[in-house]
């Protein structure tokens, strides 16, 4: 799969490291010091991108109009960079389309890991895969493509890490999923007894497939346990 990484950041240090890191774990890797810089790179490479990195604090504009514009034009998998220790900003970031976040400051290990774990799910849906479509009410979700398309046949737009959930609760269609299931399955890790990424991102979820939050019918919580996905879900295999 393509491995070319868009980063913005406004400190010079910081982007140059993180791109020699990056490019020795054979990334190719593209750098943007501001919003203007950035939205001039990602037109120009946006069909060739695997991944963006935002950082929120940029001296023109800030990640999250930038998370807002990308995810209008692309469904590239999206990391947000906060320096802030309030929750606020990486809750925002994850209901505008991001699908991950890490805190300033941060190891490039832990960032590298985030970044595979993108890409190893993005690759879930390879051609040769025993499973082609799974189908519930009225949706169709070809995990080859990583489409889905709704009742109407109109596509829906997800994110890597939208789509990546709602196949997991179709391919486990009425079992109880606990909260650390789920996030070790979207996120590749634990999750923290303060982390609401995971809510908000059911909560995006549910929006993107009409499923009302207070009466949900398809994704229902499960007090004290989790979540089920109540769904009748039929499979298409790959002739």
């Amino acid at each position: 799969m393509n491995r070319t990484i868009l980063i913005v950041d406004d400190d010079q240090k910081t982007r140059n490291l993180l791109k020699t890191y990056l490019e020795k774990q054979q990334y190719d890797v593209r750098v943007a010091q501001d919003g203007a810089s950035f939205l001039l790179e990602f037109e120009r490479f946006k069909d060739e991108l695997s991944l963006v990195i935002l950082d929120v604090m940029l001296p023109d504009t800030d990640g999250f109009t930038l998370c807002r514009t990308v995810r209008s034009q692309s469904s590239v998998p999206i990391i947000m960079l906060t320096a802030s220790a309030d929750d606020t900003d990486r809750i925002v970031g994850l209901e505008l389309g991001a699908d991950d976040y890490i805190a300033k400051p941060y190891n490039p290990r832990e960032l590298l890991a985030r970044i595979k774990a993108i890409h190893r799910r993005m690759q879930l849906g390879t051609p040769g895969a025993t499973v082609r479509v799974l189908k519930f009410a009225g949706f169709s979700m070809d995990v080859v493509e990583r489409v889905l398309t709704d009742p109407q046949g109109q596509p829906v737009v997800l994110t890597s890490m939208d789509f990546t959930l709602l196949r997991f609760f179709a391919e486990h269609a009425g079992e109880t999923l606990d909260r650390s299931r789920l996030m070790e399955q979207t996120r590749g890790r634990d999750l923290g007894p303060l982390d609401r990424s995971l809510d908000v991102q059911i909560s995006r979820l549910r929006q993107r497939i009409h499923d009302d939050g207070k009466q949900p019918v398809l994704i229902k919580t499960v007090r004290g346990s989790g979540y089920v996905f109540a769904a009748d879900v039929t499979q298409q295999t790959d002739d």
